[in-house]
């Protein structure tokens, strides 16, 4: 298996202590990790409930 090319928002600022998270393609999942703690635990999450899950952010907030 690969090593997962963990990414995070262009939105995030861009510096070394941005709080936020990094994704990464997994193949059939995506990761989700701490950005300032990445040997820390991940998340690994079907690719379809995690488009769910950004379209409902993009879309409404969750509630916001």
């Amino acid at each position: 298996m690969s090593t997962p090319q963990w990414r995070k928002s262009t939105r995030s600022g861009g510096t070394d202590d941005s709080a936020c998270v990094e994704v990464a393609d997994l193949g059939e999942a995506i990761g989700v990790r701490d950005s300032k703690d990445p040997e820390g635990p991940k998340l690994a999450l079907p690719a379809e409930s995690f488009t769910a899950f950004l379209s409902r952010v993009k879309n409404d907030g969750l509630g916001r």
